[in-house]
């Protein structure tokens, strides 16, 4: 047996590291993913005015800002029994969507294409027999030219002359694993460069109702702050104009690349690979309506498609076993134990931690969280809105439901996701304009802190980009006693508990077979399309309403 070490894996979004055990064929037997930053931010927010905890809880990560600004603010008004105005709620969805068309573009093309495109490939593509190739995949193209794809041929070439790649730098070109043709590979970096344009300007579209963005300040408790915003009618056209933009991007590049993907990839698509274990989270959320909501909720357990259990948040739980940490969920002490002389991770024994990521159950089960889930979910109880959308893509792909649940299949439900988004978001702004037209303006609940209850405790249940989120504030004295967070990554990148269950990421790198242990393309595969976000995931989460673990740091 012998093993692998990635480290780091990501791109941005933290310090995960992977470890893989391979037999004599290079087929993977065994998995381990690490967290290996300590966050610590519920020490940072305790103590503090549990109306601060959006802008402080905000800095849990540069990508994920505004997820958790509102999740936070959310718990908050759980706490106080606050219910936000309709405006308020549509001017926080409004900004959520156009962040999920975001980071679903930007983790695709960014941190993840360049492990299916083989840049020094695209080198040798025919311009005009790309123009022909695209149209394969899509009726409408993006930037679909000769002249186009020759201009991106000559930026390549210029990085080349240069003597380097650039940001195409330092990739498995010319490995094995690699399916695309010459011209495929170029249909996708156009788009990739394409994408750099694109999630600038999708970032006005948050920034308009947020302030700015990365890290938006308009959400407070009881209500939003951008009233002139949703007052000027040039601001509500801009906000407009930039989703007009995403959609187009999305339908006419993003979607038809997954198509591109799912054509040459089909083989591995069949066979399941990355395929994790089966039971997926989803909790639902953002009504568009007074009937209809944008995603379900529901829980899957072992890929059994016949039967959607609700989600019951009383069933999660949380385990410490194979995490750095010491004692029990009430007071759990810091605790890092060294790696192995040969600079691996003590993994030898069923006791041996190594990760700092917890370990969040569902009825003491691993699931997976994220796009894919929400798309299972959502289509097979039924959901109406995202159903059509679905059933294209597979028609589209000759593709089967189960499919999806793969590593190529993970990242076209992200696409489909981004496309329905895009449709539906526009729903969200007629509301906000009929609300406006007949005189319904207000964008806050009035309380007096002041009056409020001296102790509370609330909670925040939210889909964002990458899955669930949940936030979780206890207040006593009018300050924040503790908090806690579970964020997508910490479901999916959980290690292994008491029992020896992997995580998604763990489970969905069993079996993989890697051509070349030097280049372990096939591992980066598996795990960037989960997209991950370390900086999120190192959390405490305490559903039962107990004391929230306290934290000390071992000093030598």
């Amino acid at each position: 047996m012998k093993k692998i070490v990635i480290d780091p894996i990501t791109r941005i979004e933290g310090h995960l590291r992977v470890e893989v055990e391979v037999d004599e064929e290079g087929v993977v037997q065994e998995a381990y993913a690490s967290g290996q930053l300590f966050r610590g931010i519920e020490i940072i927010l305790k103590n503090r005015d549990p109306r601060d905890a959006g802008l402080l809880a905000g800095r849990i990560c540069g990508v994920c800002t505004n997820s958790h600004f509102r999740a936070a603010i959310s718990s908050v008004e759980d706490a106080y029994d606050i219910k936000p105005p309709d405006n308020a709620r549509i001017i926080r969805d409004l900004m959520a969507m156009a962040l999920f068309i975001q980071d679903h573009v930007v983790h695709f093309y960014h941190l993840h294409s360049l492990d299916f495109v083989d840049v020094t490939s695209a080198l040798k593509a025919d311009a005009a027999l790309t123009s022909l190739q695209a149209l394969k995949y899509s009726k409408n193209p993006y930037r679909n030219s000769a002249t186009h794809y020759t201009e991106v041929l000559a930026k390549l070439q210029n990085f080349v002359k240069a003597g380097k790649l650039g940001p195409f730098a330092n990739g498995y070109w010319g490995h094995s694993a690699y399916k695309l043709t010459p011209e495929q590979n170029l249909i996708i970096i156009s788009h990739y460069l394409e994408a750099l344009k694109f999630q600038t300007n999708i970032s006005k579209a948050v920034a308009i109702f947020g302030g700015k963005t990365p890290h938006p300040q308009s959400i407070v408790v009881g209500g939003v702050t951008s009233v002139a915003d949703m007052l000027n009618p040039q601001r509500l056209n801009d906000y407009i104009f930039s989703i007009k933009e995403a959609k187009e991007f999305v339908e006419r590049a993003y979607l038809s690349d997954m198509k591109l993907l799912a054509t040459a990839y089909r083989n591995e698509i069949k066979e399941g690979l990355g395929r994790a274990n089966g039971n997926f989270l989803a909790v639902g959320g953002y009504a568009f309506d007074e009937e209809q909501k944008l995603f379900s909720s529901g829980v899957i357990y072992g890929h059994d498609f016949s039967k959607i259990e609700e989600f019951d948040e009383s069933k999660i739980s949380e385990e410490i076993d194979r995490a750095w940490y010491s004692g029990d969920s009430i007071d759990n002490e810091i605790c890092y134990t060294d790696l192995n002389e040969d600079g691996t991770l003590k993994t030898a024994k069923s006791s041996d931690k190594y990760s700092w990521i917890k370990a969040p159950r569902y009825d003491a089960k691993s699931m997976e969280s994220g796009p894919l889930a929400r798309v299972l979910v959502s289509y097979l109880k039924g959901n109406k809105l995202i159903k059509p959308f679905v059933d294209e893509f597979l028609q589209d792909t000759n593709l089967e439901l189960m499919d999806l649940s793969s590593t190529v299949g993970r990242n076209a439900a992200r696409a489909i996701e981004s496309l329905y988004v895009c449709e539906y978001i526009f729903k969200l702004v007629s509301r906000l304009l009929q609300n406006i037209k007949y005189y319904n303006t207000d964008t806050w609940t009035k309380y007096d802190f002041e009056k409020l209850p001296k102790s509370a405790k609330g909670r925040a249940f939210f889909e964002v980009p990458r899955g669930v989120l949940s936030h979780h504030i206890s207040i006593k004295e009018q300050k924040i006693q503790n908090y806690s967070v579970i964020a997508p990554t910490t479901w999916n990148a959980s290690p292994k508990d008491k029992e020896g269950k992997r995580g998604a990421y763990e489970e969905a790198l069993l079996g993989i077979k890697i051509q070349d242990v030097t280049k372990p393309l096939e591992v980066l595969r598996v795990i960037h399309s989960f997209d991950p976000c370390l900086a999120c995931a190192v959390h405490v989460i305490e559903t039962k309403g107990k004391e929230l673990g306290m934290y000390k740091i071992k000093t030598l």
